[in-house]
C-alpha cells in the first residue's frame, strides 16, 4: 500500500509549535530557530496544502478553522510518535508553575492522591510569579489567581474559590480576651505581595482600623503565616494558605474569611494534547469540590472607631 505524500515534516513541526505556544516567538524559542524561520515554514506548509492556516496581523496571528483542525490532529500525532520512542514508557512528566505558598500549603499536601492515580507520573512544581509562558524546557501548565478571561490559546479551569481574612495564634487570641477592640490593636502582619491586605479587608467589612498600631512586612506569605502562628501578630491571608493551620488549631480566624472575585485557576495550552496535564486539571476540580469551606466568624463585625 502506497502512503500518501506528506507535507514537509519541518513545516508541520513549526506549525504545531506555533499552534501550541500561541506565538511565533515562543515557537521559535522551543525549536531553537528564528522567528522568521517559523513564519517561512508555516507559509511553506500553507502552499503545500493549498489552505490558509493562520490569519490576522503579524503581531497577533490566529488560527483559521482549517488551522485549528490541523493543529488538533498534529498534536495527537506528535504525542503518538513521542510515545513510540525508546524510553517513552519510563513515566509521564508534568511541570506546573504555581505560587509558592499555595504549593506549600494546599497543593503539595494533596499531591500524593493524584500520584496514586497515575503510577509512574512525575509532577514538578515550579515557583514563579511571572505570567504563564508555556514552551520547551518550561512548565506545561500553571496555577494562577484569575478573574477575567485568559490569553488567546490558553485553556483556563477555575477550580477553587478565593477568600481572605485575619488569622492569629490561639495563645494570642486568648491573651486578648477574645475582644475585637484588643485584637485590632495587636501588631499587624502582611506580605510584601499583598501589602494592602489590611486596608482592603477593613474596607470590605466596614471597619476603621485603630491608628498607631505596629506593622511588620514579610517577603513571603509562608514567613508571615509562621510569624502569626508564633504569636508575633495578626496576619491577613488567603483561606487556601491558612486552611491547614486553621484546621490543625495552629491559627484561629476570629472574623472568618471574606470572598474575593478571583479564583485559583488551572492554565494550559488550549491546543496541546497532554493527557497528564488534562488529568491533573480534572483532579484539581475534584479537589476543589471537596475542599472545606472557610470557618464562620467567632463574633459579629461592628464598625470600630479609629481613635
Amino acid at each position: 500500500m502506497t502512503r500518501a505524500r506528506l507535507p514537509s515534516l519541518k513545516a508541520l513541526q513549526a506549525f504545531e509549535a506555533f499552534a501550541r505556544a500561541g506565538a511565533m516567538t515562543r515557537a521559535a524559542e522551543e525549536l531553537h530557530v528564528t522567528h522568521g524561520a517559523v513564519s517561512r515554514q508555516i507559509k511553506v506548509l500553507e502552499q503545500q496544502l493549498g489552505a490558509r492556516l493562520v490569519a490576522g496581523p503579524r503581531h497577533n496571528l490566529t488560527l483559521t478553522p482549517a488551522g485549528r483542525d490541523l493543529a488538533a490532529s498534529l498534536g495527537a500525532a506528535f504525542d503518538m510518535m513521542a510515545a513510540c520512542l525508546p524510553g517513552a514508557d519510563a513515566g509521564e512528566d508534568l511541570a506546573v508553575a504555581c505560587l509558592g505558598t499555595f504549593a506549600m500549603k494546599w497543593l503539595i499536601p494533596r499531591l500524593p492522591r493524584f500520584l496514586d492515580q497515575r503510577p509512574g507520573a512525575r509532577v514538578r512544581i515550579v515557583e514563579t510569579l511571572a505570567s504563564a509562558d508555556f514552551g520547551q524546557g518550561g512548565p506545561q501548565a500553571a496555577i494562577r489567581l484569575q478573574s477575567g478571561p485568559s490569553s488567546p490559546g490558553v485553556k483556563a479551569t477555575a477550580f477553587l474559590g478565593h477568600a481572605y481574612g485575619p488569622v492569629l495564634s490561639p495563645a494570642l487570641f486568648d491573651r486578648s480576651g477574645a475582644r475585637a477592640d484588643r485584637l485590632l490593636r495587636l501588631p499587624r502582619l502582611h506580605s510584601e505581595t499583598f501589602a494592602s491586605g489590611w486596608a482592603k479587608w477593613a474596607g470590605d467589612v466596614g471597619l476603621n482600623l485603630p491608628a498607631g498600631t505596629q506593622e511588620q512586612a514579610f517577603e513571603h506569605n509562608s514567613y508571615m503565616l509562621e510569624a502569626a502562628a508564633a504569636g508575633l501578630g495578626v496576619a491577613v491571608t488567603a483561606w487556601a494558605f491558612a486552611q491547614a493551620d486553621v484546621l490543625a488549631g495552629r491559627l484561629v480566624a476570629p472574623w472568618g474569611f471574606q470572598p474575593l472575585p478571583t479564583r485559583f485557576t488551572y492554565l494550559r495550552p488550549a491546543l496541546a494534547e497532554n493527557p497528564l496535564a488534562q488529568a491533573f486539571g480534572v483532579w484539581l476540580r475534584e479537589e476543589g469540590r471537596r475542599d472545606p469551606a472557610p470557618p464562620v466568624a467567632l463574633f459579629q463585625l461592628h464598625p470600630t472607631s479609629s481613635s
